[in-house]
């Protein structure tokens, strides 16, 4: 007879919002898996709501072991958004979460200033 025990569980400890609708999920094996919620979110149906930006990040939360979203706000298990603890497992393992958003922000503005400051050297030179 087969044995069908679970050696592991995979649960979430921690999720926070990432760049262009990612969550990184902080795993109870210790490491940290890149979940991408786009393909989930352009299906629609109850994933739908989470196509605001705002709503997909401050609703961000950890319920039943996994990522999910808590719309009602009262951290009610059986009327939040969550996903497949397993799921989220089977995503890229990632070394941690880059540098917080202000950061990054500022890294895309510098990029942006240097991609003007070459355009206008190209443009003095024509």
């Amino acid at each position: 007879m087969k044995n069908n025990k679970l050696d592991f569980f995979p649960e979430v400890f921690q999720a926070v919002a990432g760049r262009n609708f990612t969550v990184y999920a902080y795993m109870n094996d210790g490491q940290v898996r890149l979940y991408d919620m786009k393909p989930i979110i352009k299906r629609g149906g109850v994933f739908k709501v989470l196509e605001n930006e705002n709503t997909f990040r401050e609703k961000l939360t950890v319920l039943n072991n996994s990522i999910a979203w808590d719309l009602s706000g009262d951290r009610d298990e059986s009327r939040c958004i969550d996903i497949d603890p397993f799921q989220v497992f089977q995503s890229p393992v990632v070394s941690d979460f880059p540098e917080d958003d202000q950061t990054l922000d500022e890294m895309e503005a510098i990029d942006e200033a240097k991609a003007d400051s070459i355009q206008n050297v190209v443009d003095s030179l024509n």
